[in-house]
């Protein structure tokens, strides 16, 4: 991951909603409860959103399968990219694109945010968006939208990286 460029990637409506906001640490409370990921809580899906508690930074499909295994979990690939899709479509992860256009998947807070994210070393923060969502509602009535949602991502290099 280090050194590629990622790009958010959005479906439209974001059912966090507009204007709210989370905390720079809300990655901590975003693990999900039972009801949080859903009446199918499998096997499967507890294995994947306990390895994605176990590490802060965006990682692909792969990169958790591979987790799974070592771990002695016997998840398939297919079973974790179908996991990680309905987790998204729920909230409960957030999903990035590196330029390769490859996925990259990690937990999310509970309310509307933004990302910084670290191009070198994947480090990201959430933030509350503050300016971003006042600019989001004039640009759209500005332009005759109704506004039904939106994302932002900030890319750079964190502390850390800045010092190597």
């Amino acid at each position: 991951m280090a050194g590629e460029d990622m790009h958010e990637v959005s479906s439209g409506e974001n059912p966090r909603g507009t204007g709210s906001s989370a905390s720079p640490g809300a990655h901590a409370s975003a693990r999900p409860t039972a009801t949080r990921i859903g009446q199918r809580s499998t096997r499967q899906r507890r294995a994947v959103v306990s390895i994605m508690s176990e590490a802060p930074n965006f990682r692909s499909a792969a990169d958790i399968h591979k987790s799974l295994t070592e771990r002695g979990d016997k998840v398939g690939l297919t079973t974790v990219y179908r996991t990680l899709q309905s987790l998204a479509e729920m909230d409960i992860v957030d999903v990035l694109h590196n330029a390769s256009g490859e996925a990259l998947y990690r937990l999310c807070g509970d309310h509307h945010h933004h990302h910084l994210v670290c191009t070198d070393c994947g480090s990201t923060v959430e933030v509350a968006g503050g300016p971003v969502e006042q600019w989001a509602h004039s640009l759209a009535e500005e332009h005759g939208f109704n506004l039904t949602g939106h994302t932002a991502e900030v890319f750079g290099l964190c502390r850390d990286c800045q010092k190597k």
